[in-house]
């Protein structure tokens, strides 16, 4: 057997190593957790404060509309800064690739001020 091909056995005997470790794991706690099902266990849990109500409340979809668009522009960060370090070396495809990409994000910010999603009240 090669190098080449042994390397890729090592990295297989790993990954058998985690899935069984992981299996076992779950084995496990499924051995040792408790199975008495009391009210206070079933009750819903509030960062230690006694529920008030019956937990359910309806949330404007924009708050979640919103954290979609933050997570977007997060994302656009995370490739934007390395771009930028090696900018030099990219010429003149990398810049017109990145143009692109800003251009694409910029259009989907523009169509999200149109709908009035930033908009809080």
């Amino acid at each position: 057997m090669s190098d080449y091909y042994a390397s890729y056995l090592t990295v297989a005997c790993f990954g058998g190593l985690g899935l069984a470790l992981f299996g076992a794991m779950l084995a496990m706690a499924r051995v040792v957790q408790p199975r008495r099902q009391t009210a206070t266990k079933l009750m819903t849990y509030e960062c230690g404060v006694d529920p008030v109500g019956d937990g359910w409340s309806q949330q404007n979809v924009r708050y979640y509309i919103f954290a979609l668009l933050f997570v977007i522009f997060d994302v656009e960060a995370v490739f934007i800064f390395p771009w930028a370090t090696v900018m030099g070396g990219l010429g003149v495809a990398g810049l017109v690739e990145m143009l692109v990409f800003v251009a694409i994000l910029a259009v989907s910010l523009l169509y999200a001020i149109r709908k009035g999603v930033l908009q809080w009240l």
